[in-house]
Parts: structure tokens; C-alpha cells; sequence
């Protein structure tokens, strides 16, 4: 190697990975996080920072897409999901800034209450190891099953089950589509808004809001100091966000920040 071909190198090792140089693409799923990106469009643009958004429709593809660079930034998931991704497809996907909680819900077309849970109803979750969890910890909650400790558990951790409860595993985004199907469905608050269900008037139980389930701005390991994804964060994290989700959500999402 030549004397010019290290200094290159060196050179480039203080580099950031992907240089923004004045616009970010952000990957995001459409309810609520497209619509809350839109309200900083105008912000970041005064920055001279232009921010493309691309709406994605599922929780791997945009994860995928940060990984090969596709994008610069997602917005669409919890640090546990991210932490699950992480383990089983080798990414080096980095959590930034925590933006809100969707208190995750029980929606139901035949009864009103869990209370009218018949012995042996099947209920929906999601199929993923993250969301399915947290979804199994609300019918503790509710008294319905008791499960093992731990973060990531399953259907095969229930310990208890006195109401013989079936469980239907699915995609997260076809949860609203089965609701006519199950007896009752857990769902992610963006896709039960994607099917005009309003969380505080339809879900006949919700998650705490002590939930650690926020969701978070997530970038590929190495991009955590750049500039513009640093005013991109500061936009999501301002008082004008904040004073958005209070009056456009009207509590079915809930700042973290």
C-alpha cells in the first residue's frame, strides 16, 4: 500500500458513514408516523435540510432498508423490536431518541368487555417476539393468563390459562383484518388507526403508559453524531411536536420526550 492509499484511508476513517449533506430520508409507517414527519417538513427546510419520507407498510423491510443504506433514519418501532431485529438478522440498527408511546390495544367485534371472554375465545397477537410479548402482558394484566418473567416471551410461556384462551399469531398489519374472525385482536396502535380505530373509543383495554415500549428514531451504527440527523431529531423532539400530538391524537399517542 502506498504512502498516498493509507493516508486516503485515514483520512476516511473521520469520514461519517453516509453524509447527509443537507437532505434525510427517512423510512416510516403511515399512521402516525408519516403524519407527524409531515409537521417537520417546513421546519427542517428553513435548516436547509430537505426530508424525504418513505412510507413502508411492515416493521422489517424499513429496517432492512437502514441497514443497505437505502434510507438514512426509520421511525416506526420500539427499542425491544429493534433489539429482537438486531439478534436474529445481525444489524447494527442504533436507537437515538425516544418520540412517543401507542399504548398497544384489545379490540373486539362481539363483546364490549374482557369480562365476556367466553372459555375457550381466540384472540390475535402479533407474530413477532417483541409486540407478541407485549401483547401477553396486557392479558396479565387484565388477569386473564399468567406467563413466565422475562422480556421476550411466547404463547408457550403461559403458565396459566384457566379460560382455555386460544391464540392466533399473526403480522402485525393483518391483526385489523382478522378482527370479524377472532374474538378479540391485540393491535399496534399505527394499524388499528389504519383501520379507523381510535384507541381511547374503541379498545376495550389498553396498555399502561408506563409501557417502556416508545417508539424511537433508529439509524445504522455510525450515523448517531450526524449533523442533520441531529436537527432531524431535535424537530421530532420539539415543544410544536408536542402541542401536535396533544391535539391531533387527543391521547391515543403520548409523548416520550
Amino acid at each position: 500500500m502506498t504512502f498516498r492509499m493509507i493516508l486516503f484511508a485515514t483520512l476516511l476513517a473521520f469520514v461519517p458513514l453516509h453524509a447527509k449533506n443537507g437532505k434525510v430520508i427517512v423510512g416510516a409507517t403511515p399512521e402516525p408516523h408519516a403524519v407527524m414527519l409531515e409537521q417537520i417538513v417546513a421546519p427542517l427546510k428553513k435548516q436547509g435540510i430537505a426530508l424525504e419520507i418513505r412510507e413502508f407498510n411492515d416493521y422489517v423491510i424499513p429496517n432492512m432498508a437502514l441497514d443497505d443504506g437505502s434510507i438514512d433514519v426509520n421511525f416506526f418501532q420500539h427499542k425491544p423490536y429493534l433489539e429482537s431485529f438486531n439478534r436474529e438478522k445481525g444489524t447494527k440498527l442504533v436507537a437515538i431518541a425516544a418520540i412517543h408511546l401507542e399504548p398497544m390495544g384489545v379490540y373486539s367485534e362481539k363483546i364490549k368487555s374482557l369480562k365476556e371472554l367466553k372459555n375457550g375465545a381466540t384472540i390475535a397477537i402479533p407474530n413477532d417476539p417483541s409486540n407478541g410479548a407485549r401483547a401477553l402482558r396486557i392479558l396479565e394484566k387484565e388477569g386473564l393468563i399468567a406467563l413466565k418473567s422475562g422480556e421476550i416471551i411466547s404463547v408457550a410461556d403461559i403458565t396459566k390459562n384457566p379460560h382455555k384462551l386460544h391464540f392466533k399469531e399473526l403480522d402485525a398489519p393483518q391483526l385489523p383484518r382478522v378482527l370479524a374472525e377472532v374474538d378479540a385482536a391485540i393491535i399496534n396502535t399505527n394499524f388499528a388507526m389504519l383501520a379507523n380505530l381510535n384507541p381511547l373509543n374503541d379498545a376495550i383495554a389498553l396498555e399502561s403508559t408506563d409501557s417502556p415500549y416508545a417508539n424511537v428514531v433508529v439509524v445504522k451504527s455510525g450515523n448517531e453524531n450526524d449533523p442533520d440527523i441531529i436537527k432531524f431529531v431535535d424537530a421530532l423532539q420539539s415543544e410544536t411536536m408536542r402541542a401536535f400530538i396533544a391535539e391531533h391524537y387527543q391521547g391515543a399517542i403520548l409523548p416520550s420526550f
